[in-house]
């Protein structure tokens, strides 16, 4: 570590924590202690989460009882993970975090004042004791990622679909947004299949898959619906909008360049399009864009539909 220039849930980390004895954060004051008796108090407590956030949060608010600090950041950029805790401060002290050689992400401390010597190094001693929970937490969050991921197209898969629509339909009704959703159908796929096999089939899957994703926004949600088909989740984006997107995903894979044994695949998908109506359920939006989708199957195909 080298310095660089819903109300019914029941809270089982909390709990533990009690059980420990330490109470919430609303009921405990941070009282000083020493170097010592911080750490072996951290490597009780950090150990009681698996969650990156929750891991971090409590490690920034224990280390204030001994260095004073406005503000801690994380970030591991090859997880897409960045965490920020507290306000904005003008002095900082940076780590890179590693285990036995495993890069682990930078870790950054702020406040208002220079960091005096002494503390720095109370603040390397303490980091060792986050370095064992955060790697474990890491595992942890990567195996929950890789259980929701199709591993051939690299998209969410159908149950991260079905998580992520129920939160998206139930986030736009209370935010008032507009919701869209397409589902995206490969053409003839079967026929590249029964003509080229099957690894020929997945190549061009992945193809379409990185084409799809390479042309929406870092927002936008991408998931292997089943086959030849892919479900993409439109966040606050209208009627309108979504068509356009549509188009563009259509043109996009119209570009794609395949070869196989020295012929060029002409490739195209099919999509249908929904938009979310004033309380309508996840299943009902999703029926439609699937009843869109077949639309444009029927009329010929390589075309978007809308749902009425």
């Amino acid at each position: 570590m080298i310095p660089t220039p819903p109300s019914n849930t029941v809270d089982f980390d909390a709990a533990k924590l009690q059980r420990l004895g330490y109470a919430s954060r609303g009921q405990r004051l941070l009282k000083p202690v020493s170097l010592a008796q911080l750490r072996q108090q951290l490597s009780l407590q950090l150990q009681t989460s698996l969650e990156v956030d929750r891991i971090l949060d409590l490690f920034f608010r224990e280390v204030q009882r001994l260095v004073p600090l406005d503000a801690l950041s994380y970030q591991l950029a090859a997880r897409d993970l960045r965490i920020e805790l507290g306000a904005r401060a003008n002095h900082s002290a940076a780590y890179r975090l590693s285990h036995q050689g495993e890069y682990m992400g930078e870790l950054t401390f702020r406040r208002n004042q220079r960091f005096s010597d002494e503390e720095l190094g109370q603040l390397e001693s303490l980091l060792a004791s986050l370095l064992f929970p955060l790697r474990n937490a890491l595992l942890y969050r990567a195996a929950l990622q890789s259980a929701l991921r199709d591993p051939l197209t690299d998209t969410g898969n159908r149950i991260a679909m079905n998580q992520a629509m129920q939160r998206e339909v139930d986030l736009a009704r209370r935010s008032l947004q507009p919701l869209s959703v397409l589902m995206v159908d490969i053409d003839l796929f079967k026929n590249i299949n029964d003509r080229f096999g099957h690894a020929t089939g997945d190549e061009v899957l992945k193809g379409v898959a990185a084409v799809i994703k390479g042309s929406l926004r870092n927002i936008d949600m991408v998931f292997r619906y089943g086959g030849e088909e892919f479900l993409v989740l439109l966040a606050n984006t209208s009627r309108e909008a979504a068509q356009m997107v549509g188009e563009r995903l259509r043109l996009a894979v119209m570009g794609l360049q395949h070869l196989e044994q020295g012929q060029a695949l002409d490739l195209s998908i099919s999509l249908g399009c929904a938009t979310l109506l004033a309380g309508e359920s996840m299943d009902s939006l999703q029926r439609r864009a699937d009843s869109a989708l077949y639309v444009s199957k029927r009329e010929g195909r390589n075309r978007l539909s809308m749902a009425g």
